[in-house]
């Protein structure tokens, strides 16, 4: 037997549930669509955390020129 149209179609259908079912769906699925998307957005922006430089890469550039600099 073969699984893989029936797992195609059924990420197909859940692909469209969440993009296009808060807009579509009456009002228990919309609720639902919008929250799951809601879910997963979250999920994806929590996997990269929010990174900022130890120092300004200005300054790391203007340090770089006088060691650089200094050298000659």
């Amino acid at each position: 037997m073969n699984k893989k149209p029936g797992i195609f179609l059924l990420f197909i259908v859940f692909l469209l549930f969440v993009t296009l079912g808060d807009t579509v769906l009456p009002e228990p699925m919309k609720s639902a669509s919008y929250n799951t998307r809601t879910g997963i957005n979250n999920f994806v922006i929590g996997l990269f955390p929010d990174w900022r430089p130890k120092i300004d890469p200005k300054q790391r550039t203007q340090d770089a020129i006088e060691r650089t600099e200094g050298n000659k």
